[in-house]
């Protein structure tokens, strides 16, 4: 199989005003001139993406945002369409998180949608999948996430540049990882039901881990067999903490 560069992407959530920039201008600055081990994106809320964009331009870090609506434009006050995203400079978008699906009923169809709409606007997708504590302990784990991944992948993104990031619900900011043995099975499982959906094309696709990533953990899941990167939530909110994850790839 054809080895992709591992993504590294910081997923600041609802965090960040405007001095926060400087954790991004500190990014930029360490790891300008360097040779590029992987390629690293920050997700900061829409309202700083035009001007995190005027930060990281020019300096290798890739901008994205944190969800889209399926639709380009209409009357739906407070949403942000992929292309108002592509607007402000953003690259990639994280779609279908584990705090989407829960906290506004997204399914596996709206995931779905907003995917076409991303791709439409030229964005490149990362998909998150992942089951709850009750779908681990009931030994549901692979089928749950397999399921997600035929549902959530639309057939546009065959041959389109994505990722799927793989973020057990259970462990998202509880300090709770997975072992390398069920991260290991539960990407391997992606890895097949990818292919099964999109062809051969989809053992390139990058498949992310998420889930209390740290710079003390980062290294080994990152090595872990058909990890191709880490979707970080906290530790990429300063610098000094994601440039450790980031080294570690």
């Amino acid at each position: 199989m054809k080895q992709s560069v591992k993504l590294i992407a910081g997923n600041w959530k609802m965090h960040g005003l405007s001095a926060d920039l400087a954790q991004a201008a500190a990014l930029r600055e360490a790891l300008e001139g360097q040779d590029a081990r992987c390629r690293v994106a920050l997700c900061p809320p829409a309202t700083l993406l035009d001007r995190m964009n005027a930060v990281l331009t020019g300096g290798g870090v890739e901008l994205g945002g944190q969800d889209c609506h399926e639709k380009p434009a209409g009357a739906f006050t407070g949403s942000v369409s992929a292309e108002m995203l592509a607007d402000a400079g953003a690259t990639l978008v994280i779609l279908g998180h584990s705090e989407r699906r829960a906290a506004f009923n997204e399914s596996d169809a709206d995931v779905a949608a907003k995917v076409e709409a991303a791709v439409a606007a030229g964005l490149e997708p990362i998909v998150c999948v992942g089951e709850t504590l009750v779908q681990r302990e009931a030994g549901e784990a692979v089928a749950v996430v397999s399921a997600q991944v035929e549902k959530s992948l639309p057939d546009s993104l065959a041959e389109r540049p994505f990722a799927v990031a793989y973020e057990p619900v259970w462990a998202i900011g509880t300090g709770l990882t997975p072992t390398l043995e069920q991260i290991a099975e539960v990407h391997a499982a992606i890895r097949t039901a990818l292919v099964r959906r999109l062809g051969q094309a989809a053992t390139w696709t990058p498949i992310l881990y998420g889930g209390s990533v740290k710079p003390e953990n980062a290294a080994e899941i990152l090595a872990t067999a058909e990890v191709g990167g880490a979707l970080v939530g906290g530790a990429s909110l300063k610098a000094e903490d994601f440039l450790k994850i980031i080294s570690a790839a």
